[in-house]
């Protein structure tokens, strides 16, 4: 089982949502990525100005500010006041560690003891000695609850001579990241605002594309070869859709024609075929009333004393010849005449009643479901329906078997039902599909329309007829037609 197909509608739709979120996401990445690069940009600036105004500041302290002798040894006591100095002025932390990587001074006033502060790790020492610049960036640190950038560079006396390394510690900017969490906040909410109004505009969008293609799925669905149809009229619509209207009207031009010229086909066969038949059937009576004539021209003698009686037999054969070909021309006359759709409202159960009571045989039941079933029909059509299947089913009984007949109407639905049921010969495989035919016939006389017209009538009032049959056992044919044979 294949699954099902989304229609042209759903698709529309989807793509227009899955094109407003993929837009979405893109935005919000690009977004995100685009302040994640100015805030690091920032930050950069922000410690390069930082670093510059603190060598700044320490090369003047070191080169004209000091009193004391520029050496290592005397870095704490530069540094003593200073330190705090510059920490408050540059508004960051400032740690001091000689060449090996041993604390020496902190401008955070909130440590009570030089104890714990621990000597560089051997990854900041390698960074620095292995830079040209003699300056390292570390990762950022986390104290006393807040987050610093940390720098280290080495300060070099009047002669560039290393003298101790200066830490630097950048409290880290957080507006950025707040403003990014804000700014995807809002974004967020206007993207919930966007899908809403994406949704109905999509739905209503699609619905107005796809208006026109379910307006050409209906019709497409109820063209019929053999009724007339009705074209499209669309206005304000795209050039495909105007293009596929206008195939389609072509199309219902020369579906129309092709139908007329089918209908006059089949027509003219079929009187062709029936002339055929009605030819074949009148030259069977005529073959032997040919005979008669000649052998009573032959044979007469008006001295016979057995002449009356000859003539009387010559005579009962023309006439029984001649009212066989009067029957022909009454089967074929009826048959030609297309029953007429003078519907009027009658009983079914009391016009079936009255279709019966011209066969007085007593092996013919009749019942119903109820006394009155309201329909619309032909009431010389309907009782004409009756009486040839009542025929039939009579006809289609062999002499040597007990005959039963029964004829029933009741309701189902909305549609009126009539059933004849034999126990006659029943209908073989091979003469299933001709049953209806016009000139198909199994019996040795007749022409075989019975059935054909029984099957006009019906269908003209909107009806159906249908058998089921078992050979040898008999058949059951089933006429059906809506109470209400109206469009």
């Amino acid at each position: 089982m294949k699954p099902a197909r989304l229609s042209l509608r759903s698709r529309i739709f989807a793509y227009m949502i899955l094109l407003i979120l993929v837009a979405s996401i893109l935005i919000a990445l690009v977004t995100i990525f685009q302040y994640e690069e100015q805030s690091r940009e920032y930050h950069d600036r922000r410690l390069k100005r930082k670093k510059e105004q603190v060598a700044t500041h320490v090369k003047n302290l070191i080169n004209f500010e000091t009193t004391y002798i520029v050496n290592e040894k005397n870095l704490r006591l530069i540094f003593k006041d200073e330190i705090y100095k510059i920490a408050n002025i540059h508004n960051l932390m400032i740690n001091l560690y000689d060449l090996e990587g041993g604390f020496i001074i902190t401008s955070d006033t909130s440590i009570r003891s030089e104890e714990i502060i621990e000597c560089l790790p051997a990854e900041v020492l390698n960074g620095i000695q292995s830079n040209a610049d003699k300056d390292y960036s570390a990762d950022t640190v986390i104290s006393n609850g807040k987050e610093y950038q940390s720098f280290y560079s080495v300060i070099l006396d009047p002669k560039s001579k290393p003298l101790g390394i200066i830490n630097l510690q950048f409290e880290v900017d957080n507006t950025f990241e707040r403003e990014l969490r804000e700014f995807l906040m809002r974004l967020g909410y206007t993207y919930v605002v966007m899908l809403i109004v994406a949704i109905i505009f999509a739905y209503f969008i699609s619905r107005y594309i796809t208006r026109s293609l379910k307006r050409i799925g209906e019709k497409l669905d109820q063209t019929r070869f053999n009724q007339r149809n009705e074209k499209i009229i669309v206005e304000e619509v795209g050039e495909e859709i105007f293009n596929l209207i206008t195939a389609y009207n072509g199309m219902i031009d020369e579906l129309e024609e092709s139908a007329v010229k089918l209908a006059k086909s089949e027509r003219e066969q079929a009187w062709r075929e029936m002339a055929k038949q009605v030819a074949h059937e009148i030259k069977n009576p005529l073959t032997p009333m040919r005979l008669s004539v000649q052998s009573f021209q032959r044979k007469f003698d008006p001295n016979d004393p057995n002449i009356h009686q000859k003539v009387d037999e010559y005579t009962k054969t023309l006439i029984q010849q001649i009212d066989t070909m009067s029957s022909i021309a009454s089967a074929f006359s009826n048959f030609a005449k297309m029953p007429a759709q003078q519907s009027e409202t009658l009983n079914v159960v009391e016009i079936t009643r009255l279709a019966m009571d011209i066969f007085n045989e007593d092996y013919i039941n009749y019942s119903y479901d109820k006394e009155e079933i309201i329909a619309k029909f032909d009431r010389t059509q309907l009782i004409r329906v009756i009486t040839n299947l009542v025929k039939n089913a009579i006809q289609a009984i062999p002499e040597n078997r007990t005959p039963k007949i029964d004829v029933r109407v009741f309701e189902y639905k909305n549609n009126v039902l009539i059933t004849v049921t034999d126990n006659g010969v029943g209908i073989s495989e091979d003469n299933v599909d001709k049953i209806f035919e016009p000139k198909f016939t199994t019996k040795t006389s007749g022409m075989g329309l019975g059935l054909g017209m029984v099957k006009n009538i019906v269908e003209t009032f909107k009806g159906s007829i249908t058998f089921t049959s078992k050979l040898n056992k008999g058949t059951v044919f089933t006429v059906s037609f809506p109470k209400s044979n109206e469009s």
